[in-house]
């Protein structure tokens, strides 16, 4: 007992690390008496777990260190020490990636697996597989399969989780092991019979029949382990969500609903879970589930009640009503001893709860905000955004919130949550935006985070000027002038120029803090304030629009390739911004929008290369091929892949459009699904009525199985401007050579032609547009003119809705929707739909739809554009 007492200062101490502060060349130098005669065990030990310590703290071995470790440790194996042997293997594994000629312990690691010493050969198995390679496996095959059904369950459990590493780079090898796995599938030792099912999934996950009677067999079985349960479990769920129509399903529910009886609580809150993640799960199927994460709730022990509220705080996100029975469960968990779950609960109540509850609520989750780490509070954010979203009256009240919040002390990540919880508000919710835009001007008073600044005074630039007391923000704005950073500075004077611009009463004032801001000790700042000062100082609403309200909607990495292409061939004529593809808007979210910097760059950004778009990355492919080469640059490419054959067929195509200023580019992504086949020049036909010409096709050379393989069709637009429609009939053609389904090698040279019918494909007049955000529409709407305006009035007697019909009208056209104008009222029988955007040859288009719902919708449309061909051309895609 003497042993175990500490001195009073090792207590005051309290456990420190021994190895902090360890040096790589210092434990090298040590491991040098790995060589001693006799081994003195405990200090070899002791070295070896420094050796592993560095590993896994990230230290860099090279390879001559590695190996000269390594080889001096394979003297150890002379001793017979258990813990020394044990940390052995442990060093084999970790150096094997890095060392050379690991291999010379294969038969001192063969030696210990076969022993009779149990306590060596689980580890061996181990360490021998992570050396082994494809030519060394045969030699050890055998023993690894009669380590699988051994009779020791910690031989067994490590030949199957070693089996598992092996099967990737080794499958034609372990999956001959069938016979083993499923003898280990019904060993009575739960992990055995855990890692056996697991190895047997592996094995047969590629085959969907295979899975589907693995899963019925291991059922009736009625499987001992609790964790080979849960895996069983997971595989039916996944096997679901993989087909979520096939009418082999019903069984598949039927057991995860019987495992929310099972005896093993971990087995039961596994079920609920996997019930309740299934792709389009219906409310009466989730009932069953939540009723068992119901009780889960009230369980005494914290990490039952933490999984079930942590499960339903994300159903709660699609399916609030399912929830709202455990809301009396979830309100008395906001008084949990263990903070997480109360956030958890509360914010589960957030997303289930009544307008009436929300100051109730509010004040709830007020008393404990300063006992919760940032990442629970980021949690609480996200909640209090949805419910202001949802009960957009109670707005005052989350506002407030939200802003006590921001005045607390918190990290990057939690503040950035907010202000952005704020701006969405401010966006969706018109009534909140002047209580949003004074809480967070108050906030950039004190704002640590450069980036946050910075995006708050965008967004003080868009949204200020049209408020009812623009002036008030500028005392906020300035003070960022005076008192900020370079990059803030700039953002400011930005965010000042464009209140210049839109407030005219403000104008004088502006060019007076502009002119301030023209002495500033930084070039970026001066440079902004002399260009905005300027430009303002004229007075006209065009130039004000053009370069201050409307910035330049260019595709980065296109402007510095076809600037780097015009520097290459020098010409008399100047360089043509028309030529320069405009940035990418994805319209209704189809993709996720890369991110800018709003107003200003930071220097450490200003080096770094842009982020290629997809766009940017089409442009490239297609620039490599020399048949594109004389199109031009690249205009606009689809969003998303139009499939052309069903997602089962033999052959799985889809297609990508590309428009360039007179020619449009099919891409064809074509996949060989059949692994009997070898496809040699490959190409779609494309035929058509209409007047458009089908220049030329590039062929994909070969389409092995499983590989996706390319092939192109350029068409010419018709000489008749107006005409942008056509419809095509596309057959996919290729020569077909029967091949080994396991080399891929064909059997004979010669072949033979086929082909196979493809869906059509139309062109509309959307693929001529590129949507543009123009955040001041109106500015742009007059810059552009009347001069070819056209405008009619259409009966769309097949939208039921404003919001169906602003959907469909953007999509139709192509166009991007300004001001937020996609967005309806749901109280609203009228409504004004604003589009702007780019037309091929960078001719700027402009709409404005009215619209009104009395028994279907009626729509009176202008179109104004630079050209009347545009005007027409655009009308046509409604009409």
């Amino acid at each position: 007992m003497n042993i175990l007492k500490k001195d009073k200062k090792d207590e005051e101490g309290g456990l420190g690390n021994p190895f902090q502060g360890l040096d790589k060349s210092t434990v090298l130098q040590e491991s040098r008496s790995f060589n001693d005669t006799p081994i003195n065990t405990r200090k070899c030990i002791h070295i070896l777990a420094k050796v592993l310590y560095l590993m896994n703290q990230g230290t860099y071995f090279g390879t001559t260190e590695a190996t000269e470790t390594f080889f001096a440790m394979t003297k150890l194996f002379q001793s017979k020490d258990v813990t020394l042997r044990r940390m052995c293997y442990l060093a084999i594994k970790e150096l094997a990636n890095v060392a050379e000629d690991v291999i010379i312990v294969t038969s001192s690691l063969t030696k210990d697996m076969t022993g009779k010493e149990d306590m060596f050969r689980a580890s061996a198995i181990r360490a021998l597989c992570k050396i082994t390679d494809s030519q060394m496996l045969a030699g050890i095959e055998r023993y690894l399969k009669q380590a699988i059904v051994d009779k020791n369950p910690n031989v067994s459990s490590a030949a199957l989780v070693s089996s598992l590493h092996l099967l990737k780079p080794n499958f034609d090898v372990v999956k001959r092991w069938v016979n083993e796995a499923q003898e280990a599938a019904s060993s009575e030792n739960v992990m055995v019979q855990y890692h056996g099912l697991g190895l047997l999934y592996h094995i047969k996950q590629n085959d969907r029949l295979a899975v589907s009677k693995l899963i019925t067999k291991q059922a009736r079985q009625a499987l001992r382990s609790p964790y080979a349960y849960c895996l069983l479990v997971r595989i039916a769920a996944k096997f679901l969500d993989e087909d979520p129509e096939s009418p082999e399903n019903a069984p598949l529910q039927e057991f995860l609903e019987s495992c929310l009886r099972h005896k093993s609580e971990l087995v039961i809150y596994e079920a609920a879970r996997a019930l309740v993640n299934l792709k389009n799960v219906k409310t009466k199927d989730l009932q069953p589930a939540v009723s068992v994460l119901q009780l889960f709730l009230s369980s005494p022990r914290p990490t039952l009640r933490f999984a079930a509220v942590r499960t339903l705080n994300k159903v709660a996100i699609m399916q609030p009503q399912s929830v709202m029975t455990c809301n009396l469960d979830l309100e008395n968990l906001i008084t949990d001893v263990n903070r997480s779950i109360a956030t958890l609960a509360i914010t589960t109540l957030l997303k289930t709860g009544s307008e009436n509850s929300v100051d109730r609520l509010m004040k709830q989750i007020s008393t404990f905000m300063s006992e919760i780490s940032d990442e629970f509070k980021i949690v609480v954010v996200d909640a209090i955004r949805a419910l202001c979203l949802k009960f957009p009256r109670k707005h005052m009240v989350m506002m407030n919130f939200l802003s006590s919040m921001l005045r607390e002390e918190g990290g990057f990540d939690y503040k950035k949550a907010i202000v952005e919880a704020v701006v969405t508000i401010i966006e969706e919710n018109n009534d909140a935006k002047e209580t949003g835009l004074a809480h967070l001007c108050e906030f950039i008073e004190d704002c640590e985070h450069t980036s946050l600044a910075t995006k708050i005074l965008h967004l003080l630039g868009q949204e200020g000027p049209r408020t009812q007391s623009p002036s008030k923000y500028i005392r906020f704005i300035y003070n960022r002038v005076i008192l900020e950073n370079a990059e803030v500075r700039a953002a400011a004077v930005t965010s000042l120029a464009k209140f210049g611009a839109h407030c005219d009463s403000l104008l004088p004032s502006i060019l007076v803090l502009l002119s301030r801001c023209m002495m500033d000790s930084d070039d970026e700042v001066r440079d902004r304030a002399t260009f905005y000062y300027h430009v303002l100082n004229k007075q006209d609403k065009q130039l004000s629009s053009g370069y201050i309200l409307n910035t330049l909607n260019v595709s980065v990495v296109g402007l510095e390739r076809a600037l780097a292409a015009y520097l290459k061939e020098p010409a008399d004529a100047p360089f043509d911004m028309k030529t320069v593809p405009v940035a990418t808007v994805p319209i209704h979210e189809q993709q996720k929008p890369v991110k800018t910097s709003g107003e200003v760059t930071s220097s450490s950004q200003k080096s770094a290369a842009p982020a290629a778009t997809r766009q940017d990355v089409y442009a490239e492919q297609l620039a490599a091929v020399p048949e594109f080469a004389s199109l031009g640059p690249l205009f606009k490419s689809s969003s998303k892949p139009i499939q052309l054959t069903e997602s089962e067929t033999e052959y799985v195509v889809n297609c990508v459009k590309h428009t360039f200023a007179n020619h449009m580019v099919f891409q064809f992504n074509c996949t060989n699904t059949l692994n009997d086949q070898l496809l040699e020049n490959v190409v779609v036909q494309m035929e058509t009525g209409d007047e458009v010409d089908v220049q030329s096709n590039v062929p994909c050379a070969k389409l092995v199985y499983g590989t996706p393989g390319t092939t192109y069709t350029c068409v010419g637009f018709s000489e008749d401007t107006t005409q942008v429609t056509a419809s095509f009939s596309c057959t996919l053609k290729f020569i077909v050579k029967d091949c080994d389904p396991n080399t891929g090698e064909p059997d004979d040279d010669e072949g033979y032609e086929d082909e196979y019918v493809l869906e059509d494909v139309e062109m509309v007049v959307a693929d001529h547009v590129q949507g543009v955000v123009r955040t001041n529409f109106l500015a742009s709407w007059d810059e552009v003119g009347d001069e070819h305006e056209m405008e009619d009035t259409f009966a769309l007697s097949s939208m039921e809705s404003l919001e169906e019909a602003v959907t469909k009208i953007t999509h139709f056209m192509g166009l991007q929707p300004c001001e937020r104008t996609d967005r309806v009222p749901t109280d609203k029988s009228a409504h004004t739909l604003l589009l702007a955007g780019v037309y091929r040859g960078g001719i700027d288009v402009m709409v404005r739809a009215k619209l009104a719902l009395k028994d279907g919708v009626t729509m009176h449309l202008t179109v104004r554009s630079t050209d009347p061909i545009v005007s027409e051309v655009v009308m046509s895609a409604v009409g």
